[in-house]
């Protein structure tokens, strides 16, 4: 078993309180917006890039969206400032034509030293496709992404490649100069439209941080489409971390974040979250309905031991986040491993302080128990440990 583990650029921005920037609660929100705002600079989004290099990360996923700044953007000036670290850049499918996003990470690849991933983002919530001029229902979103990557990856082959589909209709397609190497392609979804699309194209599926008994489903599902394609893949979970040197303060921790929501924040949020079509946000939301609905302490949110749902309340998307001491969190990270997780996307409150947190001392923690891929925590400048 070998792991790899990434963290996330908070291109929304950033502070010590859950604010929901793109997913969720925007900035300027009850006592969310109390707490110090970090804007998301380039030089503060440089200075986590470096830290994740720094202490190990592979590479930092970076969100799109109406409340992020563009996300090929940022990454791409982010690569002057980095030397390993490669950039999991979310996209949406349709907005650009397949072709000139063949090309776009073409030259990325040629000018970052080959440090592009993809994170294919097929879009769940109608308003905010509506707001980029996307008028298609669910399902005819998913059928265009597979048209979209069918050409993409066409691009990529050294063979001009053609398409007469009902979104597209492509002659030639082809990029100056193969991609080298081939940008990997992540992709998430719990719809059927979203399994089977991953089940054709991409390299890594990526899951939400529900319960392991869950989770091992989905897996078995998406696993058993690509089996029908004759293909295996990777997969992946995007979940927050609080780590500290005891459960206590893990949890102590977790309680601040919660204190700190207004209850007409999270009725806010949650009424906003519930109009979504996204299977997988219901499922998220899922996971918090009888503290909702009764309210309760910072434990009533823990859904499974050392899973706390509280992000959830507030934040769309990824809602969860794994709380304990540096010995829980990794004991909960194999555990998840057991059901076939390999990759591991992570963040936490705020993203510099807490990228720390987890590299200096779960990561070792994983190296001792000899489940990190090659790489990681090899080189780099020592590491020193801020305060949270």
């Amino acid at each position: 078993m070998s792991l790899r583990f990434h963290w996330f650029l908070p291109t929304s921005g950033d502070s010590r309180s859950i604010f929901g920037g793109g997913h969720g609660l925007q900035r300027g929100h009850g006592k969310a917006a109390a707490t110090a705002f970090r804007p998301p600079s380039i030089d503060y989004l440089g200075q986590i890039a470096r830290s994740a290099e720094q202490l190990g990360f592979e590479a930092v996923l970076t969100p799109t969206g109406t409340w992020c700044e563009d996300a090929w953007l940022v990454t791409a000036a982010l690569t002057q400032q980095t030397r390993t670290l490669k950039f999991l850049v979310a996209f949406r499918p349709g907005f650009v034509s397949p072709t000139l996003a063949a090309q776009m990470a073409a030259t990325y690849q040629r000018i970052s030293g080959g440090r592009l991933l993809l994170n294919v983002v097929t879009g769940g919530e109608t308003a905010e496709q509506r707001r980029f001029g996307d008028h298609l229902s669910k399902d005819e979103r998913y059928a265009r992404t597979d048209e979209f990557l069918s050409v993409v990856r066409g691009a990529w082959s050294g063979t001009p490649y053609d398409l007469t589909g009902v979104h597209y209709q492509v002659e030639g397609a082809t990029v100056a100069e193969v991609p080298s190497p081939v940008p990997e392609l992540y992709f998430g979804g719990s719809s059927a439209a979203a399994g089977r699309v991953a089940a054709k194209h991409v390299q890594t599926y990526l899951t939400w941080g529900e319960p392991p008994a869950q989770v091992a489903e989905k897996i078995a599902w998406v696993r058993g489409l690509a089996a029908e394609e004759g293909r295996t893949l990777r997969f992946g979970i995007r979940l927050h971390v609080i780590t500290r040197d005891t459960s206590e303060e893990a949890w102590a921790e977790a309680g601040r974040l919660l204190a700190a929501l207004d209850p007409e924040d999270v009725r806010t949020a949650q009424q906003t979250l519930a109009r979504s079509d996204s299977v997988g946000q219901k499922r998220m939301l899922a996971l918090h309905e009888g503290f909702r609905r009764d309210g309760g302490g910072v434990h009533d949110l823990e859904i499974h031991p050392g899973l706390w749902a509280g992000i959830g309340l507030v934040r769309g998307g990824a809602g969860t986040a794994l709380v304990g001491s540096h010995s829980e969190v990794a004991d909960l990270i194999e555990e998840y491993a057991t059901h076939g997780l390999t990759e591991f996307v992570l963040s936490g409150y705020p993203h510099l302080e807490e990228a720390y947190w987890f590299g200096e001392s779960v990561l070792p923690e994983l190296r001792r128990r000899g489940v990190l891929g090659r790489g990681v925590l090899d080189g780099g400048a020592p590491a020193v440990r801020l305060s949270a």
